[in-house]
């Protein structure tokens, strides 16, 4: 636990198979995070689509909940129960516009261990892919894109900056979430298997050595549904890029301490945000730490 003489705080980074039965979903994740917390872990990440994910774009609205619905007051009181921060890394959400649009958010929602609802993120970055006999998604089709940043939010293992999925292609979200003070950035995600086993990986080691961040990403793995398959490998990439942690096959969780100390010493080594230019190509997003 923090606080205690030569331990660093813990997190726990679940890998889950979301399908459209929301009760078993809950069930397997509620197991997850209590299996985290006897271990000591202080925050619990779970993937985009921990909910649910449909079999198709009427079923997806049809199970889609408000941030004030049933679901979300469970984990509410899961969060209370076992004493953790959850990261609920992408729920299917009927915002305020729902009865206008018909569509939905892909949020990511961090709840304190009271229970209560610190930041929500809603994902800007739209998975519209077309792979010719591999991968065809329209998430823009039913789902509204967010239209901010969320600013890095204070938690005991550090300062975390929220992002989802598709996000994690966009290196200007990370260099904007670092320069607003992030020390860990999150990517809970549903990847295919065709650009999981061919992209995840560099990515996620990417945004970390640029950013010199601890990068989280909780997600989905195995089948779905009939016609949905995830690729899996949550896992915990640390500022300087190397793998710390990683799911194995199927459901679990992964576990890794969080050094800030060691952070910040890879940031005075390779100063990298000093030495940016930002009179030769601008600067992104969210106004700077203070």
């Amino acid at each position: 636990m923090a606080g205690a003489a030569g331990l660093k705080p813990l997190v726990a980074v679940a890998q889950v198979t979301s399908t459209p039965d929301k009760e078993r979903n809950a069930a397997a994740c509620a197991g997850l995070v209590r299996e985290a917390a006897a271990r000591g872990a202080l925050l619990v990440f779970l993937p985009e689509g921990f909910d649910f994910i449909g079999r198709d774009t009427a079923q997806t609205l049809s199970l889609a909940e408000g941030l004030h619905g049933d679901l979300m007051g469970r984990y509410a009181q899961l969060a209370r129960d076992c004493g953790v921060w959850l990261s609920l890394g992408g729920l299917h959400e009927r915002g305020q516009d729902w009865e206008t649009t018909g569509r939905i958010y892909n949020c990511h929602a961090l709840l304190d261990p009271a229970g209560h609802l610190v930041a929500a993120y809603r994902k800007t970055h739209l998975c519209d892919v077309e792979l010719e006999g591999r991968v065809s998604m329209r998430e823009s089709s039913f789902t509204n894109p967010g239209s901010e940043l969320v600013p890095p939010i204070t938690t005991p293992v550090g300062k975390l900056g929220l992002s989802i999925c598709y996000d994690l292609r966009f290196p200007e979200v990370s260099l904007a979430l670092r320069r607003a003070g992030a020390e860990i950035l999150t990517y809970p995600s549903a990847f295919t298997v065709p650009t999981g086993s061919a992209h995840w990986e560099v990515l996620l080691r990417a945004r970390a050595i640029e950013s010199q961040c601890y990068v989280v990403a909780a997600a989905q793995t195995g089948q779905n549904h009939e016609r949905r398959t995830s690729y899996g490998h949550a896992m915990v990439v640390d500022p300087w890029g190397a793998v710390v942690a990683q799911c194995r096959e199927g459901p679990g969780l992964c576990y890794a301490e969080i050094d800030l100390e060691y952070l910040h010493r890879v940031r005075r080594e390779i100063p990298v945000l000093s030495h940016r230019r930002p009179d030769l190509y601008g600067t992104v997003g969210l106004a700077p730490a203070p």
